[in-house]
This record gives C-alpha cells, sequence and structure tokens, in this order.
C-alpha cells in the first residue's frame, strides 16, 4: 500500500484526488496539508508540512506557489518523493526544484494529463515525417475565460516537443496581425482561445500539399490532471533521487 500526502487536500484537486485514491485498493491518503479546515476528510489535516508527523511514500502536490518552498524542504529531509503539480512557480523556484531533486525524487510535468504526455510522444514521431516533407505547423489551444496566461503551458510543450525532434529549427509565431506578409516554413503558429468554461482544447495542425492531419486533445474535466497525478505518485514511490517527468510514468 502506497502511503500518500495530499498537499493541498482540501482545493478542488485536491478533493478530486482524495475522491479517486479512496476507489484505489493500491493507495491511502494518510495525511492531508491545507490552510483551510473546512472539509472532514477521513484523514488529518496540517496547516502546514512542517507540522506533519505522519510518514509516507509520496507526496501529491496541488496548492500555492507559496506553499512550494516548505514542501521542497520536507521532502528532502524527510526523504518523501513528491509529484509537483502547483504551477506558476517563480525562476527562483524553479531552481529550488532543480536542487531539491539532486536529493530526492521529484516529477513535476507541465501537463500531468496521461492523454497529453501520450500526444507529446506521438508528436515526435509525426515532426519526424511531416517536417522534412515541408508540412506547415500551427497549435491552436481553448481554455477557459478566467485562464489569465496566453499560450498555455501545455501549447508550449506540444511545440518543443516537435521543436526538440527538428534541431530547434523553428521559431514560434504568437500573432500575425502586425506583419502583412506569408508565413515562414521555419516557424510554428501559436493562436489562443479563451471563453466560457473550456477546460482545455489543444490541437496541433500538419498541413501539407492537399492534405491536413491534425492531433487534437479534448479535457471534459480537471478530474484527468488528477487522474495522471494518481498514476505519477504511484510511479514515482520508491525511486532514487531525480528529476522526473510524465514522459517516464508513461513509457
Amino acid at each position: 500500500m502506497i502511503k500518500v500526502i495530499m498537499h493541498g487536500c482540501n482545493g478542488k484537486m485536491g478533493q478530486i484526488i482524495t475522491g479517486i485514491i479512496a476507489e484505489d485498493a493500491e493507495m491511502e491518503i494518510v495525511a492531508g496539508i491545507d490552510v483551510s479546515n473546512h472539509i472532514q476528510n477521513t484523514y488529518p489535516v496540517f496547516p502546514t508540512i512542517k507540522e506533519c508527523d505522519v510518514e509516507a511514500d509520496v507526496v501529491i502536490d496541488f496548492c500555492v506557489t507559496a506553499a512550494v518552498d516548505g514542501l521542497l524542504e520536507y521532502c528532502v529531509e524527510k526523504q518523501v518523493p513528491c509529484v509537483l503539480c502547483t504551477t506558476g512557480l517563480s525562476n527562483e523556484q524553479l531552481e529550488a526544484v532543480e536542487e531539491a531533486s539532486k536529493k530526492v525524487a521529484i516529477l513535476k510535468s507541465a501537463n500531468m494529463s496521461l492523454g497529453v504526455n501520450t500526444l507529446l510522444k506521438l508528436l515526435k514521431e509525426a515532426a519526424v515525417v511531416f517536417a522534412p516533407a515541408g508540412f506547415d505547423i500551427e497549435i491552436v489551444e481553448k481554455h477557459h475565460n478566467q485562464k489569465v496566461d496566453a499560450p498555455s503551458g501545455t501549447a508550449l510543450a506540444l511545440a518543443d516537443a516537435i521543436n526538440e525532434e527538428c534541431d530547434n529549427s523553428y521559431e514560434y509565431v504568437y500573432d500575425r496581425s502586425q506583419v502583412r506578409k506569408k508565413r515562414d516554413a521555419k516557424e510554428i503558429g501559436i493562436s489562443s482561445v479563451r471563453g466560457g468554461t473550456i477546460v482545455g482544447d489543444h490541437d496541433v495542425i500538419f498541413a501539407g500539399i492537399d492534405e491536413v492531419v491534425t492531433f487534437s486533445h479534448r479535457a471534459y474535466s480537471k478530474a484527468v490532471f488528477a487522474k495522471g497525478a494518481v498514476q505519477a505518485a504511484k510511479f514515482l514511490a520508491g525511486k532514487p533521487a531525480g528529476r522526473y517527468e510524465m514522459s517516464d510514468v508513461i513509457g
């Protein structure tokens, strides 16, 4: 049985993960961390991870950036692997993640969805075929109207997956409105749409002469990210120190 600490247990993602693990015979949440105590959980909840005195095999984190520094310190001190899902980390915090990964197993990914990470793998294979054949590459991402950053981190990860297979020979273009000229062969266009309650849609378009191939991923709820985080925790428990990605989880 894999023992889990849920860091940010009373947030939306924390509660979704709590429900998923409750139905999983291989795992159990032994403690939660959250400054809010408005939810009654079946496990003890501590206001900070520093105050947690429950032993565990892995931490799943869906919290706020301010809590990440203490989390990394805890994981290094207690030698507990961490699936780090909090986004928006500062450059200093990202550097701290890399330093911590030298001492304990840390898994961090731009997107926790198993589908998106499988798509990243498929795009690498597609790029080898379509890029040399002169196919134009465009990415369109759609998210809810409350998302403040654009393009999405996932869209950039998709572009990077393609570009890495092409010796980083492509440049990213985010806006064509200011320059009146035809697209360059060596660019990846990335467009963002914001509206309604769209959880996350991503289309990667390879457009050639008289044919178009599109890879698409649709997230219909945040549960897809929670399921990915749970699978990542199963993978990470017991792993040696190092920096891991979701690509390691899907193999």
